[in-house]
């Protein structure tokens, strides 16, 4: 198995509470008393209404701990309900997901996401940038001018390549249990690969798999060299199901 920095990041979505912090710590026990840590990055992106708690009550080097959208703003103003990637800095996020289906569903446009790329840049935040086709756009053999749009109409040139990592999350999969082609998927993550290259000059973007990834099919993902991590929902609100993903890939 390749010595290549792995990412195992963590979606909770909607989800826990404050004795929540549990799961973590039992993450946090087997990453102390794991070997070889040096290829792997934990991250678990939160609820806001965790990260303080979290942050203040986690004291590890194994794991960083991530916010999962933020608006696009900077720094406090008249938006109800709202919360800024200045103020998710100050409570402890190292990491934020955007562009996720699930916001973008909800309303996140490429300019809307444009700003909170910005807005998240600015506070020095690691940005996990979401892009996924749907299931009618993959029938239809859109996947690769799908994937295209998504990134150049959200990202430029000018941002800082080295806070940006792509996940890819085919939403046809998001929550399903199915899963694409390995080879499939192979020539998706080189296209985004490719296709970042163009607006980074060259700089290569690492680039994450994500959907209905679990404990019984992440060993499947190990013969794709090309992925450099996974981005993980439902699994990763068990301690067990994280753990023995991490594991399994190891096998």
């Amino acid at each position: 198995m390749t010595n290549k920095l792995k990412y195992f990041i963590g979606n909770w979505k909607m989800f826990g509470v404050f004795n929540s912090f549990k799961i973590i710590n039992k993450i946090n026990k087997y990453c102390y008393n794991s070997r070889n840590l040096h290829n792997k990055k934990i991250v678990l992106c939160v609820p806001n209404t965790l990260l303080d708690f979290f942050s203040k009550k986690l004291k590890s080097k194994y794991i960083s701990l991530g916010s999962q959208s933020c608006h696009y703003h900077e720094g406090y103003g008249p938006f109800t309900g709202s919360v800024s990637a200045f103020m998710l800095k100050k409570i402890g996020s190292e990491y934020i997901i955007l562009g996720h289906s699930e916001n973008r569903r909800e309303g996140d446009t490429y300019d809307l996401l444009r700003k909170k790329v910005i807005s998240a840049l600015n506070q020095k935040l690691n940005i996990i940038f979401c892009i996924g086709e749907t299931l009618s756009e993959k029938n239809k053999k859109k996947t690769h001018n799908i994937l295209r749009k998504q990134i150049k109409d959200s990202l430029s040139k000018k941002f800082n390549y080295k806070k940006i990592i792509f996940a890819y999350e085919p939403v046809w999969s998001i929550g399903t249990n199915k899963i694409p082609k390995i080879n499939e998927l192979r020539e998706t993550i080189k296209f985004i690969k490719k296709e970042s290259k163009k607006i980074f000059k060259n700089k290569n973007l690492k680039v994450l798999y994500g959907g209905s990834v679990n404990p019984k099919n992440i060993r499947s993902f190990s013969s794709v060299a090309e992925i450099d991590g996974f981005l993980i929902g439902g699994a990763s609100q068990s301690s067990k199901k994280f753990i023995d993903i991490i594991k399994n890939y190891y096998k």
